[in-house]
């Protein structure tokens, strides 16, 4: 049985797979001395300022001298004819390479619905809840202020996506004494996000369905499924039948991307008695490197170069539809996710941790919304030429007005759980995430439930209230 896998999700990034034999690495134990670089990619902060890296590139290459030999890199088309696939390099990014993060997506989605935290229906409404909002109302207010400018009836749906990347790494850098179920709630939340952000792609930008090869690829996904029912891992059967699966998709009038989404949510998740790890769990491993080092940061190279001048800024803020994103990404994330989960708490419907108070929900529902892999490639899907540039940098911005604040409410409570212990909201004080019922004061998260004070940690006696210290009894 892995450890440390079970209920930690993650779309881009992700713990390091571990014995709990021997805590070794499960895919590198004969490196255990050497630097692995694949799991420092997968750290939240390295996979965040990757993707960073990629787009102030991309910025700083749209806005120079160099523009046009960008423009003429994004825009040269390679590949054959046949089958359509003579696509630019930009389109290759967009529709091929993020196949790849799809199929992580996927893979993660898959984990969590079968033995993560979205197996458990009681555990899973809050972040089920709160996502659906997060979707929602960001969809709906940035309709309401784009209604009856042109491109208003796809381009709603440029705000529902969060970038989890981005919002881990924030996180990470500001908010690493967040207790770990903050981590947990927001990578929950952003599984369901990436569900809805699929089902959109899916249903709002596909049109002109070819029968023959939407049969072909549902064909070749049954193949999929009983070549891993049947416990056949040759990846000589598997890539060729993957390659084979996105041709089919793309051809049928369906974003391709697709293709990694359903191929990953038919892989087989649960481990065999001869199993160090299931199939997704080894290809996750694999992937994450790569999708986090390279296929992200590749698209975001491509799809963040717009212009950003005086003149830029300009039309976009007369764009009601970049307005409209704007107000989707910074206000809707935040009233949606906030207010829903509030809601579902006070309704009974939803358990909210108890370690994270309400002003951490609300620096976690900000963070939501720091859109940008998907909210860019649906941007490129509903919007074309000026339009989507405007909508781009809108998306940019919003991102980073999103992230700044987020960041700056993570700092401050960051300061006060330093100083003075993390207030749950309820008057009880506690530091290091420790859990309260009846206003005890605990330090470094000592967990109690007859009003006894402890220190360092240590664990009570639960019929009179002791707690012991190096010998010492402290009586409440």
């Amino acid at each position: 049985m892995l450890g440390s896998t079970t209920g930690v999700p993650g779309s881009l990034v992700g713990e390091r797979i571990v014995l709990p034999t021997n805590g070794a690495t499960l895919f590198d134990r004969n490196r255990a001395r050497t630097f692995d670089f694949g799991a420092y990619l997968r750290t939240e902060t390295v996979g965040g300022m990757v993707l960073l890296a990629a787009a102030a590139v991309a910025l700083l290459l749209a806005n120079s001298p160099a523009s046009a030999f960008y423009t003429a890199i994004r825009d040269f088309e390679v590949g054959p004819h046949l089958l359509h696939l003579d696509l630019s390099i930009g389109e290759w990014a967009k529709d091929g390479l993020l196949a790849i993060f799809f199929f992580v997506a996927g893979l993660e989605l898959k984990r969590e619905l079968v033995i993560g935290e979205l197996s458990n229906i009681r555990s899973a409404l809050l972040p089920v809840i709160a996502a659906i909002g997060g979707m929602v109302v960001p969809a709906g207010l940035a309709f309401a202020v784009s209604a009856g400018a042109p491109g208003h009836e796809t381009a709603w749906a440029i705000p529902v996506a969060t970038d989890i990347a981005f919002a881990l790494g924030v996180l990470a850098l500001t908010g690493s004494w967040m207790p770990t179920a903050a981590r947990v709630f927001l990578l929950s939340l952003a599984v369901v996000d990436d569900l809805g952000g699929i089902i959109v792609i899916a249903v709002v930008f596909t049109s002109g369905l070819d029968l023959l090869w939407l049969l072909a690829a549902v064909v070749l996904c049954a193949l999929y499924w009983f070549l891993q029912h049947k416990r056949i891992r040759s990846p000589w059967i598997y890539v060729p039948l993957a390659v084979a699966t996105w041709i089919a998709v793309h051809s049928c009038g369906i974003h391709a991307t697709i293709a990694g989404v359903a191929l990953g949510l038919l892989t087989r998740v649960r481990t065999d008695a001869d199993e160090e790890a299931s199939p997704a769990m080894r290809l996750e491993h694999r992937l994450q490197p790569w999708s986090a080092g390279l296929v992200v940061p590749v698209f975001a190279f491509f799809a963040a170069g717009v212009p950003v001048d005086g003149e830029a800024l300009t039309s976009m803020f007369e764009d009601r539809v970049a307005i409209g994103v704007i107000v989707g990404l910074v206000v809707g994330k935040f009233v949606g996710i906030f207010a829903t989960s509030f809601i579902a708490v006070k309704l009974r419907i939803g358990n909210k941790p108890s370690s994270v108070s309400w002003l951490d929900m609300g620096a976690l529902a900000m963070l939501g919304g720091v859109g940008f892999t998907v909210s860019l490639l649906i941007t490129e899907l509903a919007l074309e030429g000026a339009a989507a540039e405007r909508a781009k940098a809108a998306v940019l911005i919003a991102s980073a007005v999103a992230s700044l604040l987020a960041a700056a409410a993570l700092v401050r409570r960051g300061r006060k759980f330093n100083g003075n212990g993390a207030d749950n909201g309820d008057g009880t004080n506690e530091a290091d995430g420790a859990n309260n019922a009846d206003g005890a004061n605990e330090v470094d998260g000592a967990n109690k439930a007859d009003g006894a004070n402890e220190v360092d940690g240590t664990d009570g006696a639960g019929d009179n209230g002791a707690g012991e210290q190096g010998g010492n009894v402290t009586r409440g």
